[in-house]
């Protein structure tokens, strides 16, 4: 099976991808929407996800890679939600910022512009690679 593409979005005050490289491996957990845990649940080991910096930086800054499929992450009121095991692949040269994705061609259909509150959304590899490619023309 081929490998799929993922975008997560986090607040890079709470984790960042810096804390990612640190760490080398996070659970990917505390996701608390319906639609972004039912992504969660079909990422598999070996997929490749871009990682988003929501609220302040508002711009793809690395590149992650699933390490653990899905397993339990049991909510606060008892409810069994699903998290995954993420490992840094490398961050990226210059942050693609939101600005820059909306604005590029290629990217009108990308989940993240048109469904911005989820944290976990699928991509194309296309998307994928297109996003990779402005980090190295971005400027």
């Amino acid at each position: 099976m081929a490998s799929q593409y993922w975008l997560f979005k986090s607040e890079p005050d709470v984790y960042s991808f810096d804390d990612l490289v640190k760490d080398g491996k996070t659970n990917w957990d505390h996701v608390r929407n319906f639609q972004a845990r039912n992504f969660l649940k079909q990422v598999k080991k070996g997929d490749q996800a871009l990682i988003y910096h929501s609220n302040a930086d508002k711009a793809v800054v690395g590149i992650a890679r699933c390490v653990r499929e899905g397993y339990p992450d049991i909510a606060e009121d008892g409810k069994e939600w699903v998290q995954i095991d993420l490992a840094p692949v490398r961050k990226l040269g210059l942050p693609v910022e939101l600005s820059r994705l909306k604005s590029t061609p290629a990217l009108k259909d990308l989940l993240l512009i048109r469904q911005s509150r989820l944290s976990c959304l699928p991509i194309t590899r296309e998307e994928f690679e297109t996003i990779l490619s402005l980090a190295e023309k971005n400027g």
